[in-house]
């Protein structure tokens, strides 16, 4: 296959559980496995590319090689990113690489994980030092969501954002949850709501973190010679990218994310901008990573993404910019602490008039970017583009 031949998505599926206590990781892997495989009326034979970042309950047990294991696949391509929350949004770059060049037809991405059964770390609380960064960041109580929160207090001083304007992209979210029957926070909630929930890292309150969740979500990437034989609508990737950001040695801008070089290059490769853009799922660990995303991907410019995501910017379906329609990692689903699957999932079901019909948008052009790692010290970055096949 050329290096220019269309990649589509032609099966997705996101675990229905938020809570799992009864059943094992591996067997969430096969699940949504099952359900993408059904959604692109494949089969299991037919997979010859796997894609997954670990399974975080097996550390130590050599994931991809255990799940595949598991699952029973022998494919003649593997790949094993680690970008955190962002690893699925890259995977599904680079199974579109592998299928151009020729090393698979049908690639499956699957994601698992039971944080909130297993009790899992969740960024909240100190970690062991185990790499010499940590010896410089841990040391001095360092946690993830300090970090983000320190990220937030930075964008308040340099461009004047206010508590009430990152609380507008939660209302915004939780807005859409209340339509989504397996959305962990289905009640929608004020700015007010927001602001006035407890601090958890100032400036950050409790309703600007995202939910801690079992589940998972799995895709299915395919040729265009699978593509012509599959009776399903499909979805076009239309460009990807994607970036890694880190503190410079010490020089890091608190206020930039590396969506701006994931973006940038995913854009170039749509042959596609902003502008084009009908709806966007952001990686939403807490407000400020959506913030700052938005701004990054060049929906406004820097420092006016507090205006922007002000009077309903964010709400579908009217909305100049509607977003994380299924309530997203602040309302609805954060498997195994990785939100990227379900940024790329709930855009497949948009660009397929698939999504709960009272946010359904009207959209050719999707946009799926995920964030993995801390912001405030370094995170990977992965923007997809996507359209639908009749646009």
């Amino acid at each position: 296959m050329a290096g220019t031949e269309p990649v589509y998505i032609a099966g997705a599926f996101e675990h229905p559980t938020r809570e799992a206590p009864d059943k094992s990781t591996m067997q969430l892997h096969a699940e949504v496995a099952k359900g993408a495989l059904e959604d692109a009326t494949l089969e299991k034979g037919d997979v010859d590319g796997f894609f997954t970042a670990g399974v975080p309950e097996y550390e130590s047990g050599l994931p991809p090689l255990i799940m595949a294991d598991y699952l029973g696949l022998e494919p003649s391509y593997a790949d094993t990113t680690d970008f955190g929350g962002s690893s699925y949004v890259s995977h599904v770059g680079h199974a579109a690489s592998a299928i151009r060049d020729g090393r698979c037809d049908v690639a499956l991405v699957t994601l698992a994980g039971r944080p909130r059964s297993h009790g899992q770390a969740t960024g909240s609380g100190a970690r062991d030092l185990r790499t010499v960064q940590d010896s410089f960041e841990r040391i001095y109580g360092a946690t993830n969501v300090s970090m983000y929160g320190m990220a937030a207090q930075r964008h308040m001083h340099e461009h004047g954002t206010t508590s009430e304007q990152l609380a507008e992209i939660r209302a915004a979210a939780s807005h859409h949850a209340q339509y989504n029957e397996h959305a962990m926070y289905r009640e929608p909630v004020t700015v007010e709501d927001v602001v006035e929930s407890r601090v958890v890292a100032d400036p950050l309150h409790l309703l600007d973190c995202c939910v801690i969740s079992d589940g998972g979500g799995a895709l299915v990437v395919v040729s265009e010679d699978v593509r012509s034989n599959l009776d399903r609508e499909c979805v076009e990737l239309l460009g990807f990218g994607e970036s890694i950001g880190h503190h410079d040695a010490g020089r890091i801008d608190l206020t930039k994310t590396a969506a701006d070089r994931s973006g940038s290059r995913a854009f170039a490769e749509a042959g596609l901008g902003p502008e084009d853009v009908d709806y966007a799922s952001i990686y939403d660990s807490f407000t400020i990573t959506v913030l700052e995303a938005i701004e990054d991907l060049g929906f406004c410019e820097k420092g006016e993404g507090g205006s922007f995501v002000e009077g309903g910017t964010l709400r579908a379906p009217d909305g100049d910019l509607p977003f994380n329609t299924d309530g997203g990692g602040l309302c609805s689903n954060h498997p195994a602490n990785r939100g990227g699957m379900t940024k790329v999932i709930e855009a497949v079901r948009q660009l397929r008039n698939e999504a709960n019909p009272e946010v359904q948008v009207d959209a050719d052009v999707a946009l799926a970017h995920g964030t993995g790692g801390s912001i405030g010290t370094r995170h990977g970055a992965a923007t997809v583009v996507l359209g639908r096949e009749d646009r």
